[in-house]
């Protein structure tokens, strides 16, 4: 299920490499009598790499590895032979993730490119061998550089859902449903509230080849902004999509004040949510006859005003393809 395999916030203990020891050698060859110092120096210790993968959708892999070493580099030998670099570590996470030192929480960057790749960890400076040290008063000095320490670092991946759409309503108002029936994800659907407890993403395909993502977003409830029901944790998925589609049951008393209410919530959040684009599905249509869908229609035109509004029925599918049209025109305006 996609939903198990959902994990979008973990702590993870990076650990650079150390760099390798200075040699201390003296050059000794046939015919010559004083060499010379010759030490090389040691490699330096590996570095730990965060870089954007776009095939991740998930921080899953940490779930089980959550502990990450760079190798360390080799000491230096004689011929003034340096060592060998330390092997790096490249962390790879999806698009909108972002890192944050677990210390103290402050945000140190965001991974949102393909090709981003951030050095997050230094290895240690390998020391310099004993030929550095040699002058006209010390010609055979007998000692070189320990190589430097490799730091350690605690950080937190908080992943922030990346999507074109966003699902947003009411538990139970037909969201999973929806994601089912117009993309190929399998979220888990049942007739009780939070059904849906993480967030999931689909593919929809469309004309000439093209596709959007949609993410279904768990319930939002009356005082989520405060931390009920389930609160921040999902609605921080909301801050990454381009629209947000509201969907509101056609069994619904008052659908006007249901959408105050949800945009309510948004706004207590974060304000700039309502600089989005929004839309309004009314779902479950397969309920109504069209002259009630008729009525409703005429309402709507007064209370929605500028807003883009779709009657749909994911079971009978019943205006999905209007939506989706619509979706398509609300992208790219």
């Amino acid at each position: 299920m996609t939903e198990g395999n959902f994990v979008d916030y973990v702590k993870i203990h990076l650990k650079s490499g150390n760099g390798g020891k200075g040699s201390i050698h003296l050059h000794r060859e046939k015919f010559i009598t004083k060499g010379g110092p010759d030490g090389g120096d040691g490699g330096r210790g590996g570095h730990i790499v965060i870089k954007g993968n776009s095939n991740l959708w998930t921080l899953y892999n940490f779930k089980f590895n959550r502990h990450f070493s760079a190798g360390h580099g080799e000491n230096g030998s004689k011929n003034r032979s340096s060592g060998a670099q330390g092997k790096d570590v490249y962390i790879e996470v999806p698009f909108g993730t972002i890192i944050k030192k677990s210390l103290d929480d402050k945000i140190l960057f965001e991974i949102t490119n393909e090709n981003q790749e951030v050095l997050i960890l230094k290895g240690g400076k390998g020391g310099l061998g004993n030929w550095h040290f040699k002058s006209s008063t010390r010609q055979t000095p007998r000692y070189a550089q320990p190589g430097e320490k490799g730091k350690d670092l605690d950080l937190t991946l908080e992943l922030k859902t990346l999507a074109d759409v966003g699902l947003v309503g009411f538990p139970n108002a037909g969201k999973s449903t929806l994601l089912a029936s117009i993309t190929a994800a399998k979220p888990k659907i049942a007739d009780y509230e939070f059904t849906t407890l993480k967030p999931n993403l689909g593919i929809v395909p469309y004309r000439d080849f093209q596709s959007f993502v949609i993410a279904d977003i768990p319930g939002i409830i009356d005082g989520a902004s405060q931390g009920r029901g389930l609160g921040h944790y999902f609605l921080r998925h909301i801050e990454r999509n381009s629209i947000l589609l509201f969907m509101i049951s056609c069994e619904s008393n008052n659908l006007k004040k249901d959408f105050e209410v949800l945009i309510s919530e948004l706004k207590e959040y974060n304000p700039e949510l309502l600089d989005k684009k929004f839309a309004i599905a009314i779902t479950k249509c397969d309920l109504l006859d069209d002259q009630l869908i008729k009525e409703y229609d005429i309402e709507f035109k007064n209370q929605f005003n500028t807003i883009r509004y779709f009657f749909i029925s994911s079971i009978s599918n019943f205006g999905l393809d209007k939506l989706k049209d619509g979706l398509w025109e609300i992208l790219n305006e």
